[in-house]
């Protein structure tokens, strides 16, 4: 088929074509019908079933497919997909934290009472248990 006769698809269009006797793939913005090459794939039919529905390109390009795998793509070519169709890529956002404080003087206040008043507690126990030792003693 000549090339003129290709038409334009959207993501959608093309996702619906998602099953053994019907299968079109997504690669590098353009539609592929591989229904009648599921049974010759080398990977099997269900590699190919798992990328429909999507741009398929990176798990086509992660495979490393050869010269000959990428002519054979010219036989089962039925058109271009409308890049416009297919949902925007999400951007960074990086997480939000709190603002720095370089005062945190009443942040440790807090933390230096919470060692000081039980030591002083502590402290002061001992003292009184000592004191009132002593005195029984001299008794």
């Amino acid at each position: 088929m000549a090339t003129e006769d290709k038409k334009l698809y959207t993501l959608a269009d093309v996702a619906v074509h998602n099953t053994a006797n019907d299968c079109w793939l997504i690669i590098e913005g353009k539609a592929y019908d591989v229904t009648r090459f599921l049974e010759e794939h080398p990977g099997g039919d269900e590699v190919l079933l798992s990328a429909t529905g999507k741009d398929a390109t990176d798990d086509f390009e992660d495979v490393g497919h050869s010269s000959s795998a990428r002519s054979m793509m010219q036989d089962y070519y039925v058109g271009d997909v409308d890049p416009a169709s297919f949902p925007s890529k999400p951007t960074y956002a990086p997480a939000k934290q709190a603002t720095y404080n370089p005062d945190k003087s009443s942040e440790f206040l807090i933390k230096i009472l919470q060692f000081l008043v039980p030591l002083a507690i502590l402290g002061l126990a001992v003292a009184v248990r000592f004191l009132t030792k002593n005195t029984d003693v001299s008794n």
